[in-house]
């Protein structure tokens, strides 16, 4: 009876030693910077960076 008891003991202690030492770690989210238009062309493959920048996107119409 009694190395049950022991038995018992130990391993709550072990559980409880365990369950004690948990850590945790706090993530931040980093927002990138979006890529150059010459970065997104080498990315994708194209012969162009033209449709990559902003400036050169045509605006287009709402048609009702």
């Amino acid at each position: 009876m009694k190395p049950l008891i022991l038995s018992v003991i130990c391993l709550f202690t072990v559980l409880v030693a365990g369950t004690a030492c948990r850590t945790t770690k706090k993530t931040t989210v980093v927002k990138s910077k979006p890529l150059p238009p010459g970065q997104m062309k080498k990315l994708t493959g194209s012969q162009s960076a033209k449709p990559y920048a902003p400036g050169q996107q045509k605006k287009k119409k709402k048609k009702y």
